[in-house]
């Protein structure tokens, strides 16, 4: 093998993980979602700026209003996942920057003192963010459920702010019955490694 994660965790993680549409009603506590953080928040981003910002949507009024944004395919299974999250970028992580990146704290202003700027470098790190988010609540023995089918500008204010961007919506949970949709195909690794 030239991996050195034990296959099992290769399966977990990748090969048999997939996309839950159901979910028991067995709870997410907020344990297993500070565990799944502090695993993540170890994930490379440019200059460390971590812009990723989590909502654990837990209470049933604000699922209820969540569930009034998301697309008609999309509500039945987040009114019923156990524990949802909104996932979005902080456009104003730059704030942060002194702390995160002490070796060059300037970088706040250098790079990132215009809002078109901290927007572009926000959404591309928060994305591998959200990534890495995913995979940690695999690595929890959960499964997750990301969907992009919502009203991005309703659910941005109903939940949060100008300053922040959101960018998928996460069910979290244990697979129910029925969970998966037939695997569908991926690309060959000829098909998109290119070596010049």
């Amino acid at each position: 093998m030239s991996l050195v994660l034990d296959p099992a965790a290769q399966d977990l993680l990748f090969r048999e993980a997939r996309t839950a549409n159901t979910f028991t009603d067995e709870p997410v506590t907020e344990e297993q979602v500070q565990a799944i953080y502090d695993l993540v928040k170890y994930g490379p981003t440019a200059f460390n700026q971590s812009p990723l910002r989590i909502t654990l949507v837990r209470s049933p009024e604000a699922r209820e209003r969540l569930v009034q944004h998301m697309a008609e395919g999309n509500q039945p299974k987040t009114a019923a996942a156990p524990l949802v999250a909104i996932l979005s970028a902080d456009n104003e992580f730059h704030e942060e920057l002194p702390a995160l990146f002490p070796h060059f704290p300037q970088a706040k202003d250098v790079f990132f003192s215009e809002r078109p700027a901290r927007e572009g470098a926000a959404a591309l790190n928060a994305a591998l963010q959200a990534a890495y988010f995913i995979i940690g609540v695999r690595a929890a023995g959960l499964a997750a459920g990301p969907m992009t089918g919502f009203d991005f500008e309703g659910v941005r204010k109903e939940f949060l702010d100008d300053d922040h961007t959101p960018l998928m919506i996460v069910n979290i949970g244990r697979p129910g019955p029925d969970a998966w949709f037939p695997r569908s195909p991926r690309l060959a690794y000829d098909d998109v490694v290119t070596t010049v």
